[in-house]
């Protein structure tokens, strides 16, 4: 198990690294598979990312913060869900900001500083895929493919998001660092295992960004995404998951 998580790892790293070899995929509007690449993360957040935060809602139960039990998960889910769209309108904004700029200096530090937000945010979402990779909640190989299967399609479509915000600097500096943060994750997670409770309250938050990407990006009116292809990516990989035994 552990040579897969690393595998994977270095694919989810792959990534990132091979999405602008490939720039068809940022052509408006999207591919038919790019859609359907959407509609799988989709289906991945209800179908496996949702049901299990009720399983991580049981550990709240067993631990100190008990008092909290009865909706202590769901709450930090919709604090990472405000989380990740509160930067995402910071983004948006200082970033149309900046071209209102003349000055050439101050308009490029808080380019810098738009840049270094957006990025570090999802680093740190990254960081958690990472260890999720060697910790999953329901250990076994076939989770955990499907686990990685459903993040590398998700990175796919924040690749192209992230590319449209920084266009370049991003390709110099972002997509080494999200790379970066993968296997930092993954090495956090070799070393040893977070209090449960811990790790539940970080897949929560967590949980709460992917649904906040899975509508900003994978259901983009703007890009005239192929709703067919989206339907049929979303189908099929939630008939996978149910499939499954034990997932």
């Amino acid at each position: 198990m552990v040579l897969l998580s690393l595998v994977l790892a270095l694919a989810l790293v792959g990534v990132h690294l091979l999405v602008e070899r490939m720039p068809t995929l940022r052509m408006t509007p999207r591919k038919r598979w790019l859609s359907f690449a959407g509609g799988t993360s989709v289906a991945y957040v209800f179908v496996h990312v949702l049901p299990e935060l009720g399983g991580h809602q049981a550990v709240f139960g067993k631990s100190a913060w008990s008092v909290l039990a009865d909706t202590h998960v769901y709450v930090l889910a919709l604090i990472g869900f405000c989380a990740y769209y509160g930067v995402e309108r910071a983004v948006q904004r200082y970033g149309s900001m900046t071209r209102r700029l003349s000055h050439h200096q101050t308009r490029r530090r808080v380019e810098a500083a738009v840049f270094g937000v957006h990025i570090g945010a999802f680093a740190l979402s990254y960081v958690l895929i990472g260890y999720l990779l060697v910790h999953q909640n329901v250990p076994g190989p076939m989770n955990l493919i499907l686990f990685a299967l459903a993040m590398g399609l998700h990175f796919v479509v924040i690749d192209i998001g992230l590319t449209e915000h920084h266009r370049d600097v991003y390709h110099r500096y972002g997509r080494w660092a999200l790379s970066s943060a993968v296997l930092v994750g993954w090495a956090l997670g070799m070393v040893g295992p977070l209090p449960p409770a811990m790790l539940a309250g970080l897949f929560a938050v967590l949980a709460g960004g992917i649904i906040l990407n899975a509508i900003k990006e994978e259901l983009p009116g703007h890009r005239e995404s192929r709703f067919w292809a989206f339907a049929v990516g979303a189908l099929m990989f939630a008939g996978i998951l149910l499939a499954i035994p034990g997932l």
